[in-house]
């Protein structure tokens, strides 16, 4: 392992004004995007779809750091030919995929999950890293209900993090490691909290107990936030308030860089609340890792419905997209305003 290297693509994915493209939606998940927007989830489509995101040349070059792909879209070639993963390097962004293979039901432990994937990923890594893929991604799922989580999926989906985790680097590979507190539920912030801090916790703890090198990794976890249907909405302030001292009581200096998730939230909430982070961020004194974003559908969402499956859309497309990864990479440096995303509308 050259961890020297693997630093500097960790650094790089979480580089001031840029952040992470999340594309690696599940067939399943892609297909329900597209049906919301009246197109079909075919092979091609999919790959035409992409290929507007990763030919858009002012977002890729200038807030794009890295960009996250499925396994069917890491082997898939651009209309003229060129590999996908080649526009994303000609863009000057890093080639990234997701290697977990879902999640399945945790026994003995009602309504919790644990992610898969583990078995034969030491190979699969191999060809990725190959086909030009520099870094991974792993997602770990815990709800908040009723008497969850347990400790039992806690420590579990930690473990398989942190496994995933080693091999990645094994593999010369940065791995991102992606514990996500889901928002659905009504459980209020402190609640979100209380269980983002045991799961960080556990999570780094396994993650040392694994030798996982921390200047090699870039997080990718929840915001403290509300859960969705919580009578009582934490305001913008206090999301960024409670996100940064949850993370600065648990995640390690040595950590190059934390890429939220925006897990539901609405394109300008996830924009907002990164944007009051880095204006905390400073006071009392500055953050010890770089703090951007890893947004899938909070990037995704306007640039669909503006394509909508037709050619003649792809510049509209793009242009919302374009939008979307400045309103971003403005906000990971603190330079936001709500009212640049109403001069655009």
């Amino acid at each position: 392992m050259n961890l020297t290297e693997l630093n500097k693509i960790a650094t790089a994915m979480v580089a001031p004004g840029k952040g992470i493209l999340a594309a690696d939606e599940s067939s399943g998940t892609i297909k329900k995007r597209f049906d919301a927007i009246g197109v079909e989830s075919t092979e091609s489509n999919r790959r035409d779809y992409r290929e507007m995101l990763f030919r858009s040349k002012e977002a890729m070059s200038q807030y794009i750091s890295g960009v996250i792909l499925y396994d069917e879209t890491i082997w898939q070639d651009a209309k003229d030919g060129t590999p996908l993963v080649k526009l994303i390097e000609q863009s000057g962004a890093i080639p990234g995929i997701k290697v977990d293979e879902g999640t399945q039901a945790l026994p003995m432990c009602p309504g919790e999950l644990v992610t898969v994937g583990l078995d034969k990923l030491a190979e699969r890594l191999k060809k990725y890293y190959e086909r030009g893929a520099r870094f991974a991604k792993w997602r770990a799922v815990i709800d908040i209900g009723g008497g969850i989580p347990s400790m039992t999926a806690i420590s579990v989906n930690a473990h398989a993090l942190a496994r995933y985790a080693a091999l990645c680097q094994a593999a010369q590979i940065v791995p991102i490691v992606e514990p996500e507190v889901l928002m659905d539920g009504d459980h209020d912030i402190d609640r979100c909290y209380e269980v983002t801090q045991r799961v960080l916790n556990k999570t780094f703890q396994e993650l040392r107990v694994q030798r996982v090198a921390l200047e090699g990794m870039v997080l990718k976890p929840n915001m403290a936030i509300s859960g969705k249907t919580c009578a009582k909405q934490a305001s913008v302030e206090e999301v960024a308030e409670k996100t940064i001292r949850l993370l600065k009581a648990c995640v390690p200096a040595a950590v190059p860089g934390i890429a939220f998730l925006s897990g539901g939230q609405s394109d300008e909430q996830a924009t907002a609340h990164l944007n009051a982070m880095h204006k905390l961020g400073p006071l009392p004194c500055p953050l010890p890792w770089g703090l951007t974003f890893s947004y899938g559908r909070a990037l995704q969402a306007a640039p669909q419905k503006a394509w909508s499956g037709k050619a003649e859309n792809v510049a509209a497309g793009q242009s919302a997209f374009s939008h979307r990864a400045r309103m971003n990479g403005l906000a990971s440096r603190g330079e936001w305003q709500s009212s640049l995303e109403k001069k655009a509308a």
